[in-house]
C-alpha cells in the first residue's frame, strides 16, 4: 500500500475521528478544547460553531436564537463558503465513516456490477431541505435535528446509543444494498445546505487533461461521480458545488492528472 494513494483518506479519518474524540472528552471529562455536539458547540469555550441548517431549522420554528448561535452560524458558513466548500460532509460528518464502509464494500463484493433499476435524483437533498424547514414551521421543533443521523451518531458516541442505531444501520445497508451513495449523495439535507454554501469556494480539485490516461479509478471512487464531468474532455476545475473535496480522486490518480489548487476566478472571467 503506497502512502500516496491513501492519504486523504488517512487525514480524513484522523480529523473526524478526533473531532468525536474532542466531543466527548468535553462532554464526559469536562475537557474545554471542543465542547457540545456538532449541532451546537464551541472552540475553548470562546469561539461558538453552529450548525446553519440547525439554525434555519429553529428560525422556521419560531424559536429564539441566541447572538452566540447566530455568530457561530456565520462561522461556519464563511468557512465552508470561502474554502472548504462541502468539506464538512467528508471531513468532519461522522456518517461519512459508515456510508464509505458501505461504498467499499459495494466495490469489494462487486455489487456494483449487479444490474439494478434502483434510480433517485440527487435533487432529493435540496427537496428535503424544504421539507425540513416546512416540517420545523409545523411543528415547532427543528425536525431533521430529531431524526438526522449525524446528530444520533455524534450523541450516541458521547452518551451512548439507543434506538438511533437503527437509524445508522438501515443507512448502511440501504447504501450497501439498494443505492450507491444513497444517504450522502442523494438524500442527507445537510450535504445539499453545504453544497449551496460552498457553490463559490476557492479550494477545489483541478483536472489538467494532458496527463490523465482515462484509468477512471477516480470516477470508480468519487461519492458525486458527476462532478468530474471534465475527465477525458478538458482541464479545469471541478465547478459543481457538490464535490466534497475529499480527495479520494486524487489519491487514487496515478497520472498526477488531478489535484487541489485555488480556484481563480478572475483570471477564469
Amino acid at each position: 500500500m503506497k502512502w500516496s494513494n491513501y492519504k486523504y483518506l488517512i487525514l480524513r479519518r484522523i480529523t473526524q475521528l478526533t473531532l468525536l474524540f474532542l466531543y466527548f472528552a468535553g462532554n464526559v471529562w469536562g475537557w474545554k478544547i471542543l465542547t457540545g455536539d456538532l449541532s451546537s458547540s464551541s472552540i475553548l469555550q470562546t469561539v461558538p460553531l453552529s450548525d446553519p441548517f440547525a439554525i434555519l431549522q429553529m428560525f422556521a420554528a419560531g424559536a429564539t436564537i441566541g447572538i452566540n448561535a447566530l455568530v457561530g452560524a456565520v462561522i461556519i458558513a464563511l468557512f465552508y463558503g470561502i474554502i472548504g466548500g462541502r468539506a464538512f460532509c467528508s471531513w468532519v460528518c461522522p456518517v461519512n465513516m459508515v456510508t464509505d464502509l458501505a461504498n467499499w464494500l459495494r466495490r469489494v463484493l462487486y455489487l456494483d456490477k449487479i444490474e439494478r433499476k434502483v434510480w433517485a435524483s440527487r435533487n432529493i437533498r435540496y427537496y428535503m431541505i424544504i421539507i425540513g424547514l416546512v416540517v420545523s414551521f409545523v411543528t415547532g421543533l427543528a425536525a431533521f435535528e430529531i431524526i438526522s443521523p449525524i446528530t444520533i451518531l455524534n450523541r450516541g458516541v458521547i452518551f451512548g446509543f439507543g434506538a438511533g442505531i437503527g437509524l445508522l444501520l438501515a443507512i448502511f445497508l440501504f447504501d450497501l444494498f439498494v443505492l450507491k451513495n444513497g444517504w450522502c449523495g442523494h438524500i442527507c439535507p445537510l450535504g445539499g445546505v453545504h453544497s449551496v454554501i460552498g457553490k463559490f469556494n476557492l479550494l477545489r480539485v483541478k483536472h489538467t487533461s494532458e496527463n490523465c490516461t482515462l484509468c477512471m479509478k477516480c470516477k470508480d471512487v468519487c461519492p458525486e461521480v458527476q462532478v468530474l464531468n471534465m475527465i477525458g474532455k478538458r482541464s479545469e476545475f471541478v465547478k459543481m458545488a457538490e464535490c466534497t473535496n475529499c480527495g479520494r480522486c486524487v489519491d487514487v490518480c496515478d497520472d498526477d492528472a488531478l489535484g487541489f489548487n485555488i480556484r481563480n476566478y478572475i483570471s477564469e472571467k
